[in-house]
């Protein structure tokens, strides 16, 4: 049978989402905590591949087991884990059920803030100047015009292909915070940091509309501005068109 997770993590602590030598990982840690409680080796699969740093306040996973859980597996998970993973559901889904590939879209959003904020430490990115947020918005709007965003995909990469299909992009004044929010069908690695980072160059005047179309339509990463720090990114939703995926209700 195939379960899928559905949980959250705070990144600061992790080398990532994906299992790698040596390292602490969210993946590594869910599946130590997985197979020791179930008494088996499991294997997770995650809906994506975040980097160090990187949070997540919505995400799947499936694993495979032979017999049914036990109804207490969430409390028990939660009771085990570090309190810097948070299990939220457990449920059986159809066998075709893969978390990566049933993925209809994924948002993301990147919070910076030019205040000094002790109490948000490591959810955001601190920014030493006042950002013209309309500005942010129409190159925003740009960037929806395009599905090539090789300019903005981290080098010597496996991707077959740089083609992301936006439905979604915009910043908005949240608090002290001012956040950007980024849908699309799929993302490129380090794609959302960096196209903050070039947004934010819009943002405090060094880079205008013409500029931003230029940098695109180069399709050359080292046009395009820098890379984001991790701690102000957040997966926030990922879509799935459940139906018959989910075969427990």
């Amino acid at each position: 049978m195939r379960y899928a997770i559905h949980l959250a993590y705070n990144g600061a602590n992790y080398c990532g989402w994906q299992t790698q030598p040596g390292l602490a990982t969210v993946q590594k840690t869910l599946e130590d905590a997985l197979s020791t409680l179930l008494r088996t080796s499991i294997a997770i699969v995650g809906c994506g591949r975040t980097d160090t740093g990187v949070h997540a306040s919505d995400f799947y996973a499936h694993f495979d087991l032979q017999t049914k859980i036990d109804e207490n597996l969430v409390f028990k998970l939660n009771s085990y884990l570090p309190p810097d993973i948070a299990i939220y559901d457990i449920f059986e889904v159809a066998d075709n059920f893969h978390a990566r590939f049933s993925a209809l879209s994924r948002t993301y959003q990147y919070h910076v803030s030019n205040a000094r904020l002790p109490f948000e430490q490591g959810q955001y990115c601190r920014i030493y100047f006042n950002p013209d947020v309309q500005a942010m918005n129409d190159a925003a709007a740009v960037l929806m015009r395009y599905t090539d965003f090789t300019s903005f995909a981290k080098l010597h990469t496996d991707n077959k292909t740089n083609i992301c299909y936006l439905s979604e992009a915009h910043w908005d004044r949240v608090g002290e915070q001012i956040v950007f929010t980024i849908k699309a069908n799929r993302f490129l690695r380090n794609m959302v940091r960096s196209v903050t980072g070039t947004l934010l160059d819009v943002g405090r005047g060094k880079l205008d509309m013409a500029g931003l179309r230029s940098i695109i339509e180069q399709k050359n990463r080292c046009a395009a501005g820098v890379s984001m720090p991790a701690q102000g990114l957040f997966l926030t939703n990922v879509e799935y068109e459940w139906g018959e995926l989910r075969t427990e209700k």
